[in-house]
């Protein structure tokens, strides 16, 4: 007599801040992703693509000591514990840091974002490419961040980055794919501007110029936790409480334009690299300006972006009409391929959150209605004959490129119907014995409840 194996049913689950995408999800998606790409190629950018794993190497450091902290790490395979040195064993130790750890067993990691994996993409390849080269991107990331409205541990972005040039027309012409994304998707938005040398002139200004990093990534939390708590993490940071007194006035600042830019030249008497930062910043925000974009642009002074690789201009997107974190940001890094080896190859580029994008315009309903509805057309399965006479018309708009099926069963129209409801096909076909005989096509519009009779070219005219 056998024995009966009870098993255990599991329960279906993804990892947290991760997402499924049902069709009428990825129809929306699909529809953002094909606006950026066709704005990039407008612009005369090209398309590539970088392994979903880098080198560790390739990744550890360059996005500050926060952006190390959210790396996802990939065990060795095989045996990753193989070959651990004996000190390893302080792993036990809950005292014990783990990155000692890490570096024995996990060689690579998921790429946390698309620029430095270009960055190492253009020292790689860089006799094959034509400089200044212009490149966009639209692939996965990961981030072992913490899971909340807007913020993903999987998520899409959409880079657009020119390298080999000093101009700051890059960044003009960033801020205008950036208005025509923005404008084609109906989302109203605010760019905010700013200069890492700006940001190292106010640290100069303030007594703490080898404390930069550190005001930048204090800044960078003030719209999220307010100006008490960004102090407050200033001095933990070993910021003086002078320093801190000092950078009030910059922090409080607000206003025109121009005022910023009177209130800075004054701060800046004696500090050389934020002159330079306010002359370029000048340089980009009067080009916007005679291009009277369709979108609202600002001088920000207290925007500072934690990425430590940023050099000059840096560029961070909201929506105005709902509570969203940035949606596209990015900025000028010189020295990044300095890092592989290529010094001296200054870029710019910008990174669009698809997956945010994705939230402001379901939550603001801006997404077109047509685009839910794939198939424009079913034919309703009356029976055998008429699936065969069927499958030879279905052929025919399909090479015509109009999207089509046929119902696979022989039900009751009802359920054929319900299905075409439910699936926003906007017509079907009814072919039966009359149809046939005569050749004339039934179709009918789902929306209005009108039937007509045409021919096959009438109705695929009518379809296209």
């Amino acid at each position: 007599m056998h024995k009966q194996i009870s098993v255990s049913v599991q329960k279906p689950s993804i990892p947290k801040g991760t997402r499924d995408f049902p069709p009428a999800e990825m129809v929306r998606r699909n529809y953002i992703f094909e606006v950026i790409r066709n704005v990039f190629q407008v612009f005369g950018y090209q398309p590539i693509e970088t392994p979903a794993m880098e080198n560790l190497s390739t990744l550890m450091g360059k996005y500050g000591e926060e952006g190390d902290k959210l790396l996802f790490k990939i065990l060795n395979s095989g045996n990753y514990l193989d070959g651990l040195p004996e000190s390893a064993s302080r792993i036990l130790d809950p005292a014990s840091r783990l990155i000692d750890l890490t570096r024995h067993i996990a060689d690579k990691g998921l790429r946390y974002d698309l620029t430095v994996p270009f960055a190492r993409f253009v020292v790689q390849h860089q006799n094959e490419l034509i400089f200044p080269f212009k490149r966009y991107q639209i692939q996965p990331v990961w981030r072992a961040d913490r899971p909340q409205k807007g913020r993903y541990r999987e998520f899409f972005q959409c880079d657009v980055d020119v390298i080999g040039s000093n101009s700051l027309l890059n960044e003009v012409e960033l801020a205008q794919i950036i208005d025509a994304v923005f404008t084609r998707l109906g989302i109203r938005v605010l760019i905010r501007l700013n200069n890492r040398k700006v940001l190292a002139g106010i640290a100069e200004a303030i007594g703490a110029p080898d404390k930069l990093t550190d005001i930048t990534v204090a800044m960078d939390k003030l719209d999220k936790t307010g100006m008490d708590k960004v102090n407050d993490e200033l001095i933990q940071r070993g910021i003086t409480y002078e320093s801190v007194v000092k950078l009030q006035p910059i922090l409080n600042l607000e206003g025109k334009i121009k005022v910023k830019f009177d209130t800075l030249e004054t701060f800046f008497k004696d500090s050389e690299v934020g002159r330079k930062g306010l002359e370029e910043m000048r340089s980009v925000l009067e080009f916007l300006k005679d291009l009277h974009l369709e979108n609202k642009f600002d001088f920000d002074i207290t925007l500072a972006r934690g990425l430590s690789y940023y050099t000059g201009t840096i560029i961070e997107v909201k929506a105005q009409d709902v509570a969203m974190g940035s949606i596209c940001g990015g900025g000028r890094y010189d020295d990044l391929t300095g890092i592989f080896g290529l010094p001296g190859m200054s870029g710019v580029g910008i990174s669009f959150g698809a997956d945010r994008i994705y939230d402001v315009m379901n939550e603001c309903k801006l997404f077109p209605e047509t685009i839910l509805a794939a198939t424009r057309a079913l034919f309703i399965n009356f029976g055998a004959e008429e699936e065969k006479y069927c499958l030879k018309l279905l052929a025919n708009l399909r090479q015509a490129g109009i999207p089509s099926e046929i119902y696979p069963d022989t039900v009751k129209l009802k359920k054929q119907m319900e299905y075409a409801n439910r699936k926003n096909i906007p017509f079907v076909l009814l072919i039966g014995k009359d149809e046939i005989e005569s050749g004339m096509l039934t179709l009918k519009d789902m929306q209005s409840g009108e039937q007509k009779s045409c021919t096959l070219e009438e109705t695929k005219k009518l379809l296209s």
